[in-house]
């Protein structure tokens, strides 16, 4: 049994997590981490995708992040983000279409669309989709 340690997910709506967490799984800017009680200090920025909450004795929580920054203090583990969502609450349909949207403007050479806010939109749009995705194969190797 590992010794856990408290985890505040922060958005720039609301606090979306605040709990104790035996590890945090997360995609950081530099390669996957993975932070639990006892690690080195750390600021780094965290690409969108889904953040994994290993709880003690509970089912794992999964949140997706438009992106944002962790930092590790001793017994602290803080993450912000413009945007945090509940894995279980993204909208994958809402997803799907973001995704289509994303990559036509990428396609529109007119110059109506910004391209970097395009391939920004299809990164996040993909994210989300990588998210639930994760959650989906979480729930049936759990059946």
């Amino acid at each position: 049994m590992s010794i856990p340690v408290h985890c505040d997910i922060v958005s720039a709506e609301e606090a979306i997590f605040s709990g104790m967490v035996e590890m945090v799984v997360a995609a950081g800017t530099l390669g996957e981490l993975g932070i639990a009680y006892g690690h080195a200090p750390l600021l780094t920025g965290l690409l969108p995708g889904p953040v994994r909450l290993i709880k003690s004795g509970k089912e794992d929580e999964v949140i997706y992040l438009s992106g944002g920054y962790l930092e590790v203090q001793p017994g602290v583990i803080s993450i912000l983000a413009d945007t945090a969502v509940r894995a279980a609450d993204l909208d994958e349909a809402a997803a799907i279409e973001a995704q289509k949207q994303a990559e036509q403007d990428m396609k529109n050479h007119n110059g109506e669309i910004d391209y970097s806010v395009a391939a920004s939109r299809l990164a996040e749009a993909t994210a989300q989709l990588r998210t639930i995705a994760e959650l989906r194969s979480r729930a049936g190797s759990v059946r």
